[in-house]
C-alpha cells in the first residue's frame, strides 16, 4: 500500500510538470500521463486555446496518445494520472478506452464527473483521489487568481 502511494505520487509529480506546462502556454493548467505496466505511454496537458477546441482537455490528449502508443483503442492495465477530476466528457472517454485506474489530485466541484455523471466511467476502474491535492489546486487557483 505505502509502495503504491509512492508511485502515485511520483507519477502525480509528472503530471503536474505537464499542467505547469499548459500554465505557460496560458491554458487551464491540467496535466495528465497514461502509466501502462510502470511505464509511462503519453503525456499531455490542456490544448483547448491553441487548437481552439473545446475537447483538447489533457485526458482527452493523453487518450488519445496512448491509444496510438498502444496500438489500440483500449488502455486496459493503465493508469490515467491526471492534476484535476476528469470532467463528464473525458470520464466518459476514460469509460470507453476501458482505463484500469484513474488517479486524481484535486476535486473540481463545480465540473467534475463524480457530481455529474458518477457512473460514466467503466464498472471495473478504481478510481484514487487527492493525490498530491494540495499542489494540484494551488495551480488551478494561481492561474485563475491571475485571469480575475
Amino acid at each position: 500500500m505505502e509502495e503504491q502511494k509512492k508511485k502515485d505520487e511520483e507519477y502525480m509529480k509528472k503530471a503536474i510538470l505537464e499542467a505547469q506546462k499548459a500554465f505557460e502556454e496560458d491554458e487551464i493548467p491540467v496535466g495528465a500521463i497514461i502509466v501502462c505496466r510502470d511505464r509511462i505511454i503519453s503525456r499531455a496537458h490542456n490544448l483547448t486555446e491553441m487548437l481552439c477546441d473545446v475537447t483538447a482537455h489533457a485526458e482527452m490528449q493523453a487518450i488519445t496518445s496512448g491509444a496510438n502508443m498502444l496500438g489500440g483503442k483500449y488502455l486496459k492495465d493503465c493508469t490515467l494520472y491526471v492534476t484535476v477530476e476528469p470532467c463528464v466528457m473525458c470520464a466518459g472517454a476514460i469509460g470507453w478506452a476501458q482505463i484500469s485506474r484513474v488517479v486524481y489530485g484535486a476535486a473540481d466541484e463545480k465540473r467534475g464527473y463524480s457530481k455529474f455523471a458518477p457512473n460514466a466511467l467503466h464498472p471495473k476502474t478504481t478510481v484514487t483521489s487527492g493525490v498530491l491535492e494540495e499542489e494540484c489546486r494551488l495551480l488551478m487557483q494561481d492561474f485563475f487568481g491571475r485571469k480575475r
